[in-house]
């Protein structure tokens, strides 16, 4: 199987077999069949490379890693409340993804309205090939209405998806999938091909201050949860140019 991860690494590192070979102090035929899947280096050529490459050695190779010490090991952060999150972070992530990038939120307003790149980079990856999905809430269904008595904002929760669909419909090209959503927001989540941010939610309190999550995934502990949650969410959800079932 391909070492997506450590191609990816490479990739985004700027290095190309040679490179990294010389690097290493290994021949480009032994990068060649880390690529494959064929082998796994040595410990210490793993730590060189992932020095290199500036990622974890156990997110390039968990399967050299023993499966106990892997526990927690995706969880890179966490904040106490999202407002905490590093500004850059929500940027930083979306122009490092080029896979799958995916939001689940009622309406995530702050990212539009606080982060004027937000918007022309995800757009400009969704030119480039990479699949977008945006789940936003139904302003049709119940669970808006619920949040709005939550936080007793007399439809202010409606209008925040109006304004982000607004935004969204003005400045995203058609490759963007935009479906809304009338499950209940156990957490907003928004990922970055093999990174996450999960916002966890707490009854009566906004979201900008609870606690969020930063996850990257490597055996998938965490984050396959958030996934499958997602793609639950996804496979229930009302395209955004259509009208609810009556």
């Amino acid at each position: 199987m391909v070492n997506e991860r450590l191609r990816r690494a490479m990739h985004r590192a700027g290095l190309d077999l040679s490179t990294l070979a010389a690097a290493a102090e290994v021949s480009t035929k032994s990068v060649e069949r880390w690529i494959g899947g064929g082998s796994i280096p040595y410990p210490r050529t793993r730590y060189r490379v992932a020095a290199v490459l500036q990622e974890e050695e156990s997110y390039l190779w968990p399967e050299s890693t023993n499966t106990a010490s892997l526990v927690g090991a995706e969880l890179v952060a966490t904040y106490p409340r999202r407002s905490d999150v590093p500004r850059h972070l929500w940027t930083e992530l979306l122009r490092n993804s080029s896979r799958d990038i995916d939001l689940l939120a009622f309406a995530g307003l702050f990212l539009t309205e606080e982060h004027p790149d937000w918007l022309p980079t995800l757009a400009q990856k969704a030119r480039n090939g990479a699949r977008v999905r945006l789940l936003l809430g139904d302003q049709e269904g119940t669970q808006l209405a619920a949040r709005d008595g939550e936080y007793r904002f007399g439809g202010g929760v409606a209008g925040r998806v109006s304004a982000v669909l607004s935004y969204y419909r003005e400045r995203m090209p058609r490759q963007v999938d935009v479906r809304l959503h009338d499950t209940p927001l156990y957490n907003s989540i928004y990922r970055f091909d093999d990174e996450m941010l999960v916002n966890v939610h707490a009854y009566g309190v906004l979201a900008a201050y609870t606690p969020t999550l930063h996850l990257r995934r490597i055996n998938g502990a965490y984050f396959n949860t958030y996934v499958e949650s997602y793609e639950r969410v996804w496979a229930a959800a009302r395209s955004a140019t259509t009208a609810p079932e009556a």
